[in-house]
């Protein structure tokens, strides 16, 4: 438990120490907002920051960070490592910095944002690509919740009849003033989420169970170890705890409501520190699970089930799962959200009339739709459409990485570009080499880790460093 400890006082003092490092490097000020500048009552509208918060948090905090967790325990005591890390130097980093570029050119979303500092071309491609992430984030994050609430309520209540009734909320969610829906029951939902990780984290000290220490090495304890190895299946699989590229395409939704620069940092930087506590919580939680019943269950939702029950009593673990539910939709409901939103920025049609609403809405929940029927045609599809959406997650946190740093490159001088070009170079590595080994990739040898990873790097490195000299000795306009 003295690790599991010292992890998580290392989240809380990442957020005063290096968030506010982070922070003096954008450099905030009091420049009004794009919440009242643009404000439409519809998505641009001033909210409280305490709303902000719980709205953000509820936003990127979907099953990623609970059930990425609990299939990253399986490598053992390298997870806690990657979560706190993670969190801290990339996660945090990416969704401050991200948040507060959009906060600074008007509330972009994260497409508009990347093609201003990487180029039209990858502006393009990265509308499609994601939209494409959106939709997929829609999907996965229906099945999940579904089969829970199932399980709690009577049998003709099935996971389908869930299904519909989640459906028909994310289509109110995506067209309603977000004051109306989202605004006024994800407080409500927080709290649930709220309760249950502080029951399980009070659990963890009152059962007092075996959890390994991280200076008894950081070997891979998975049951396939072989031929999963911890870099990169794990940094794909711990997503959302540590960094996740989905998180800036939500910031942009909280930059239009902000109304000040200076709540930056405890909005975007605290949620996801706060999402990291989250998934340290559930990483140790599944450890000792593990560790009392083996590796043999690889359905998470047994696991979320098993622990809440039997830790927290039935009216404690009924409430717990309820807020693994509650995330989930949260973050189904704004991903599409932020779908309408790229695709309105895209065809530059404006958002406060319902008929513009619903002419980009239904093609994206009609497709949504079809990628979710395919992935419960069988547990094989499911785990597809997971493992796909993980890897585009991650890909789209390394262009806004770049992007980050081509903008700190811009408008600071120094070196303050590095706090996101390393960590865009690391999932630069990560993603590159899944691809290439993954069953759903090129199913290339794990030997090809390496080599791949580190051409990669270099060519990068090289390339950016190249272009940051022509940067520097280019005269000012």
């Amino acid at each position: 438990m003295v690790s599991f400890t010292l992890c998580l006082l290392a989240l809380v003092a990442g957020y005063f120490i290096y968030g506010r490092f982070v922070e003096r490097i954008f450099g905030p000020d009091n420049r009004q907002t794009p919440a009242t500048l643009k404000n439409d009552g519809v998505d641009f509208m001033p909210l409280p920051t305490w709303k902000i918060f719980m709205i953000q948090f509820l936003n990127i905090a979907g099953l990623g960070p609970i059930f990425g967790a609990i299939m990253g325990a399986k490598f053992g005591t390298a997870s806690f490592l990657w979560i706190v890390l993670g969190s801290i130097l990339a996660g945090a980093t990416h969704d401050y910095l991200a948040g507060m570029l959009s906060l600074r050119h008007d509330g972009e979303s994260l497409p508009e944002m990347i093609g201003r500092y990487l180029g039209l071309t990858t502006k393009q491609v990265m509308r499609g690509f994601t939209v494409i992430l959106m939709m997929l984030v829609g999907a996965v994050f229906v099945a999940g919740p579904a089969g829970l609430l199932a399980n709690l309520t009577p049998e003709y209540m099935d996971a389908t009849f869930w299904i519909i009734v989640i459906f028909a909320y994310y289509m109110l969610a995506t067209l309603l003033p977000i004051d109306k829906i989202i605004g006024k029951i994800y407080p409500l939902f927080a709290l649930a989420l709220i309760f249950m990780a502080v029951g399980v984290l009070v659990m963890l000290y009152v059962n007092g169970g075996a959890l390994p220490e991280l200076w008894d090495g950081l070997h891979n304890t998975h049951p396939n170890a072989d031929n999963l190895p911890i870099f990169p299946i794990m940094f794909v699989s711990i997503a959302c705890g540590a960094i996740s590229g989905f998180h800036a395409t939500q910031s942009p939704l909280m930059a239009r409501c902000m109304t000040s620069e200076h709540h930056g940092r405890p909005v975007f930087y605290g949620a996801m520190i706060t999402e990291g506590i989250v998934a340290l919580i559930w990483a140790a939680a599944a450890t000792i699970f593990f560790h009392d019943n083996g590796m043999g269950e690889s359905n998470a939702s047994v696991i979320v089930n098993d622990i809440t029950r039997n830790w927290l009593g039935t009216v404690g673990g009924v409430l717990a799962i309820l807020g693994v539910v509650a995330a989930p939709i949260s973050t189904g409901d704004t991903a599409l959200r932020s779908a309408r939103l790229i695709v309105a920025d895209f065809l530059h049609l404006e958002q406060k009339s319902i008929r513009s609403r619903l002419i980009i809405c239904i093609p994206i929940f009609l497709v949504t739709i079809g990628v979710l029927l395919y992935s419960l045609r069988d547990a094989a599809g499911f785990d597809m459409i997971w493992r796909y959406f993980a890897w585009v997650n991650q890909t789209l946190s390394v262009f806004t990485l770049l992007a980050v740093s081509v903008f700190l490159v811009k408008e600071r001088s120094g070196h303050y570009y590095l706090v996101t070009f390393i960590p865009a170079l690391f999932m630069l590595a990560v993603c590159t080499s899944y691809i290439a080994v993954a069953p759903e990739g090129f199913k290339l040898s794990t030997g090809y880790i390496v080599p791949i990873s580190v051409a990669v790097v270099l060519i990068t490195s090289v390339l950016f460093m190249l272009w940051r000299q022509k940067m520097i000795h280019s005269p000012k306009k």
